[in-house]
């Protein structure tokens, strides 16, 4: 039976906010939540980006439900570091968390300066990552000299069972790949016959474990308010790569964003004030597969979303 949850979006929402908005999603039904990791919104509208890791200790602490979390090692972050903290939250909160690894974006990650590498050479550097992070996990004293330098790092704080390390991907090709090293897969909502063809190259490639989408909507009482929602807050994240990947700053994307129609946004965000086609969407998706779904709300007013989901549509699935 396919899992709904709630999506988190520290770049739209201040972490106050939004931690009482998993809350109330708990209350309302939703029985799993998963966040971004961001240093820099898509968009000055947007305007927030909370630390998603001091964050989420918060968040495991007000609720049961399970958290994870998308997160880019190698550059901004040392993986070792992100070892630590993965060790800490399961060892906090054993069985309810886990880690979605992916290889980055150009706006939060030149924030710390240095190269901005090639797509093959980040995928290097991030399976160089997950090495580090599964060992000093396991126990293991860890040194390496690649891609990634690590000197004889050791983790003290360890959960007994390890958080999942999860593929995240938006290319058939990336989830074959992702095959390779991840304890399930996360991609984000497209056309059915492409999320169709993910699944079957995660799964045909060996993946294990489960495999997650996360989905863009936005509803409102009436279409003009769902469209204004999502034209307003979500039209800076229509990009397919490398433009999603190699542009530098929120005032870069408000930039190439300007003309975007609401008809493109569509493209991206399930767009209706009807909840029966909500329904049919999300039926149409846990119907390919999925074991997990999470609803992410274009807004930044999660209230109306939360209660009015929670009463109608979550039943419904």
């Amino acid at each position: 039976m396919t899992e709904y949850g709630i999506h988190a979006s520290h770049e739209q929402i201040p972490p106050g906010d939004l931690l009482q908005a998993v809350i109330a999603a708990e209350r309302a039904g939703f029985q799993a939540a998963m966040c971004s990791d961001h240093f820099s919104p898509w968009s000055a509208r947007q305007g927030q980006s909370g630390f998603a890791w001091s964050w989420l200790g918060a968040a495991l602490q007000a609720t049961n439900l399970s958290f994870g979390v998308v997160n880019a090692p190698g550059h901004r972050y040392h993986p070792a570091i992100i070892a630590q903290a993965i060790g800490t939250l399961g060892s906090m909160y054993p069985g309810r968390f886990w880690t979605a690894l992916g290889s980055g974006e150009f706006s939060n990650e030149h924030v710390v300066g240095g190269e901005w590498p090639r797509k093959d050479v980040r995928n290097a550097r991030l399976r160089e990552s997950v090495d580090v992070i599964r060992d000093l996990l396991a126990g293991e004293e860890v040194s390496r000299d690649g891609l990634i330098t690590v000197d004889r790092a050791r983790l003290w704080t360890r959960p007994e069972a390890t958080p999942p390390l999860i593929g995240a991907a938006i290319s058939v090709k990336t989830a074959r790949w992702c095959a390779e090293w991840a304890d399930g897969l996360v991609t984000v909502n497209a056309p059915e016959d492409h999320l169709r063809e993910m699944i079957s190259a995660y799964r045909d490639a060996g993946g294990r474990g489960p495999i997650a989408l996360q989905v863009h909507l936005s509803w409102a009482p009436t279409e003009t308010e769902a469209e204004e929602i999502a034209h307003h807050q979500w039209r800076s994240n229509i990009f397919k790569p490398p433009v999603c990947w190699d542009t530098a700053t929120a005032e870069e994307f408000d930039l190439i964003s300007a003309n975007v129609t609401v008809d493109q946004v569509r493209e991206s965000v399930n767009i209706s004030a009807d909840l029966e086609k909500h329904v049919d969407w999300l039926k149409g998706y846990a119907a390919l597969g999925f074991d997990r779904i999470y609803l992410h709300h274009v807004g930044q007013d999660l209230g109306p979303f939360v209660e009015t989901f929670g009463a109608k549509v979550l039943p419904r699935l």
